[in-house]
């Protein structure tokens, strides 16, 4: 009888897909920030945008690390 690896068992990959959104294109996070595709790719370079990554050769976005860096801009007047 053969063994049966962690990675043949669809029961934990199911699970943990079933929890994740699907990743965002820039386009979509550039529609939901308000700020050009361009834009993305240059905080990309600068390296002072959200967390991107590379699958294959296109660039994507996690939505909850996108939204987390969004709260951490935000800047509180505590002058007021």
């Amino acid at each position: 009888m053969p063994k049966t690896s962690p990675r043949n068992s669809n029961a934990p990959a199911t699970a943990t897909a079933a929890q994740r959104g699907p990743l965002a294109t820039p386009a979509e996070v550039a529609a939901y920030l308000g700020v050009p595709v361009k834009t993305l790719y240059q905080w990309k370079y600068r390296g002072i945008g959200p967390n991107v990554h590379k699958v294959g050769r296109h660039l994507r976005y996690r939505w909850h690390e996108v939204d987390a860096w969004l709260n951490a801009q935000a800047t509180y007047d505590l002058a007021v």
